[in-house]
């Protein structure tokens, strides 16, 4: 099937919705976990990337917040630290919960049933089930004019993972906690096996 610019423009929403955010393929799942003035928030994100190792750097994409509230870019504002977590096969249905758009006064933590975790005095909760729990520091952010969306940036300052993912060379074996990825906005698939190639040189 063929799709051209006024075609994909001119798609039912939903539709064009469902297209868009899962031609690109699969996405990581995770969970970001912020504090409020009361409250532990929790929000699922599918738009995680990777900035750098050195420094340690992770980004990832917000819709406009001129239009609808972003509980958790505002807590990342105001607090400037936040926690990135893993999503896992156990619990993704309930991970997948916090995508509803909750008044900022309620925790999505208490209304998913996922513990939140405070390790080591970080400020800012992790996902108590995750076995990847990932400690951020706000640097910038960056609006992208054309559709006013935002990258957020931020630095990984405490990593905790549990000790039978990581190989001997520092890889996370994500199949052994099944952790998901996303397609689209709600399709979770669950890697059974990794195929690594090794680092490449010209022939």
């Amino acid at each position: 099937m063929h799709f051209n610019e006024d075609e994909i423009e001119n798609l039912d929403k939903i539709y064009r919705i469902n297209l868009i955010n899962s031609c690109s393929g699969y996405k990581a799942a995770n969970l970001i976990g912020t504090v409020s003035e009361n409250n532990n928030n929790l929000a699922i994100f599918s738009s995680l990337v990777h900035l750098g190792s050195n420094p340690p750097l992770l980004g990832f994409f917000l819709r406009p917040t001129e239009i609808v509230p972003r509980h958790t870019y505002l807590n990342i504002k105001e607090n400037q630290y936040y926690t990135i977590n893993s999503v896992e096969k156990e619990f993704a249905d309930k991970a997948h919960h916090t995508s509803a758009k909750y008044d900022k006064s309620i925790s999505e933590f208490e209304i998913v049933d996922l513990e939140p975790e405070f390790i080591n005095k970080f400020p800012s909760p992790y996902v108590k089930s995750s076995s990847i729990k990932i400690g951020m520091k706000f640097v910038e952010e960056i609006k992208i004019s054309y559709n006013k969306s935002r990258l957020i940036v931020g630095k990984i300052v405490e990593l905790n993972v549990n000790d039978d993912m990581i190989d001997k060379d520092g890889f996370l074996n994500l199949c052994k906690a099944e952790v998901a990825t996303i397609s689209g906005c709600d399709g979770y698939s669950f890697p059974k096996n990794n195929s690594r190639k090794g680092y490449q040189k010209p022939k």
